[in-house]
């Protein structure tokens, strides 16, 4: 006998004695195929309202026939005294359950219970995550899941180590009309090691650490949308020390946004904990808030018209305090010669309040501003002309574009003006033909100057070339507000460009770039390559920044990264990474390096099939701080379908 339910499970049966309803009734050779593929078998059964029970039966989502049709074993299955499957609370129960790998018993419990698919939730403990670090130890965590309704779930899970005081984590997640939510954390009680003045180390005693990070995304209507972020640490030391994250700041933001098809609103507050060992947290800025507004007006006079207002309140506690108020408005028409040059008007005006506030407490002296208030009005236009030469070439399409821009603004605009927003400038393809290359509002960029630059394209089946690059000239020798080292400083600017070649879908390298005008050193060198599918993929990587910026926080670097992973068989695959610092005492004078510096690796295997998951992760890092060592961490994974997942 065969049957399908409504749940897309099939009932296999040899004999079947039905009561009266011939719904209900007692199973005499009983095999059960869930809807996901895992298998319930018993030698007799009976089924109830769509309940099943089961005398000596077993469970395995695993396969029980070989690739050639054969007969194998599970590669594991839980049998049982008694097995009851009800798919109104999509649960399995087991009573004398005994666990099996290969055939051998591992595991024999009074009782168990699990959900019926990976999809179903349900309470019950997850599997243990194992680990084995140099900083913490041997450590066991345990977590165990709440479905708390449809839409919430709760996760606690202990951990145990060997080298550092046990933790307690908690994660919440929710999901409403709207949007979701996740909400976690993880507290200990434990010693910390701070830094002294004179270099030292002291040792406090135990007192509460922890973490607590959150976010979430919610969508009011069609136009309204709001988000939020969180990440609080309660000292500089616990993510790492618990290898919970290696980062060296933590972000904290909430926003507001509305989205019109002219027009785009953003109201945001975002908060900032430095963890570097340097880092001052009485310096380090606070917006609250900051506004941002544009709005698309239409054509006037042959062009578009788009409106934008701005402000920002940024505040230290031990620090200079700033406030801008911006509004401007931006015209740009584009024209078509009969020669096929695209030419590109356009035009703007802003104007900047700023009210700067302790200036005399500013980080850095070029980053203050005049106490009080300050305002400027700037002024800019741009002409933009582009040839695009099309035909084919060497079996595909090729596109040659020449390009050049005449640009023009007042100088002298930045005296007296704070400067939060536009410290990290440098010089890229990317910002090339901006009219000015400073990020943000606090600096302009001033004067008239040419820019010209070549893009090239050759598009051929499953092959992509791109090219570009450019440069730029100041029409005066009035001396550049940019600092030095930017590739902005001087008449001629440096020589910036990158190169992409694109192989189908399996081969992408990227290369950006900036050259020495004077000396045609490289600047700036950036290599990106990815080649490989799903299972199988190698990405290597290069930077190398010799931009001797001085009193920017940009120091020089360079730096090789690879990592990859390898199919070995159908469920067998590896993966690895590997990070070098490359700098030496010529190219960062502070540095440490010797010019070959691991700073981690990480290499592991893992095995996946239709039922099982296993994996082990051995990590190696060669940078120690205080009270972490250098040092190797194992990590240690199973999985089984529908068991703790």
């Amino acid at each position: 006998m065969q049957g399908i339910d409504l749940q897309g499970n099939e009932l296999y049966a040899g004999e079947v004695v039905l009561q009266d309803d011939l719904r209900d009734g007692v199973i005499d050779g009983f095999l059960l195929i869930l809807a996901d593929g895992s298998r319930l078998a018993a030698s007799e059964g009976v089924r109830t309202d769509e309940r099943v029970v089961i005398r000596r039966g077993l469970y395995s989502p695993c396969r029980v026939i070989d690739s050639n049709g054969c007969p194998q074993e599970p590669l594991w299955q839980i049998k049982a005294d008694q097995v009851i499957y009800d798919p109104a609370d999509e649960r399995i129960r087991y009573r004398k359950p005994r666990f099996e790998i290969l055939g051998i018993p591992v595991l024999a419990l009074p009782s168990l219970s699990h959900a019926d698919s990976p999809e179903a939730r349900a309470d019950g403990i997850l599997i243990p995550d194992f680990r084995i670090d140099n900083d913490t130890g041997v450590s066991i965590t345990q977590p165990y899941f709440f479905a708390l309704n449809p839409q919430s779930d709760l996760t606690i899970a202990p951990t145990l180590y060997t080298e550092v005081a046990p933790s307690l984590s908690a994660e919440y997640r929710k999901a409403f009309a709207t949007g979701a939510l996740q909400v976690g954390g993880i507290a200990t009680i434990s010693s910390i090691e701070r830094l002294e003045e004179g270099g030292g180390i002291a040792t406090e005693g135990e007192q509460f650490r922890g973490y607590l990070y959150g976010n979430g995304t919610f969508q009011q209507s069609e136009e309204w949308r709001s988000q939020f972020g969180l990440r609080v640490a309660t000292d500089d030391r616990f993510l790492r020390r618990y290898e919970i994250s290696r980062d060296t700041s933590l972000r904290n933001f909430a926003r507001t946004e509305r989205a019109r098809p002219d027009s785009y609103l953003s109201v945001s507050g975002w908060a900032f904990q430095g963890l570097a060992l340097d880092d001052d947290q009485g310096l380090i800025p606070i917006a609250l808030p900051v506004v941002d507004y544009d709005q698309v007006v239409g054509d006037v006079v042959g062009g578009r018209v788009k409106l934008d207002a701005s402000s920002a309140t940024i505040l230290r506690t031990e620090g200079m305090d700033t406030f801008r108020l911006s509004a401007g408005g931006e015209w740009r028409g584009d024209a078509y010669t009969r020669f096929g040059q695209v030419v590109a008007l356009e035009a703007m005006v802003r104007g900047d309040i700023y009210r700067t506030m302790d200036a005399d407490r500013a980080e850095l002296e070029v980053y203050a501003g005049d106490e009080g208030f300050e305002g400027r009005v700037i002024p800019a236009a741009a002409l933009d002309i582009r040839w695009p030469l099309a035909g084919p070439a060497f079996g595909g399409t090729q596109l040659i574009t020449p390009r050049v821009q005449f640009s023009v603004s007042p100088e002298g605009l930045n005296d007296g003006i704070p400067n939060e927003d536009s410290r990290a400038v440098d010089l890229e393809s990317t910002n090339l033909f901006d009219i000015s290359r400073f990020p943000g509002h606090d600096r302009w960029e001033g004067g008239p100057r040419v820019t010209y630059g070549l893009e090239y394209r050759l598009q051929r089946p499953r092959w992509l070339i791109e090219a570009e690059i450019g440069q730029s000239y100041s029409l005066d020798d009035t001396p550049s507000v940019v600092p030095s080292g930017t590739g902005l400083a001087e008449s001629f600017s440096d020589i910036v460009g990158r190169n992409t070649l694109r192989i189908g879908r399996r081969f992408d390298l990227v290369h950006r770039y900036r050259i020495d005008k004077d000396n045609l050193k490289i600047r700036r060198n950036e290599i990106d390559l990815s080649f490989g599918g799903r299972r199988d993929y190698v990405t290597l990587g290069y930077l190398k920044l010799d931009r001797d910026i001085g009193f920017e926080d940009l120091a020089d670097r360079e730096e090789a990264r690879a990592g990859g992973r390898l199919a070995l068989t159908r469920y067998w695959s590896a993966f690895g990474s590997v990070i070098v610092d490359l700098t030496d005492s010529t190219e960062d004078p502070i540095s440490l390096a010797d010019g070959f510096e691991p700073i981690r690796h990480r290499l592991g295997f893992e095995y996946e099939d239709e039922c099982f998951e296993f994996g082990v992760t051995w990590r190696r890092d060669y940078i120690g701080a205080r009270e972490l060592e250098r040092g190797n961490t194992f990590l240690f994974s199973v999985s089984l379908k529908n068991i703790g997942r």
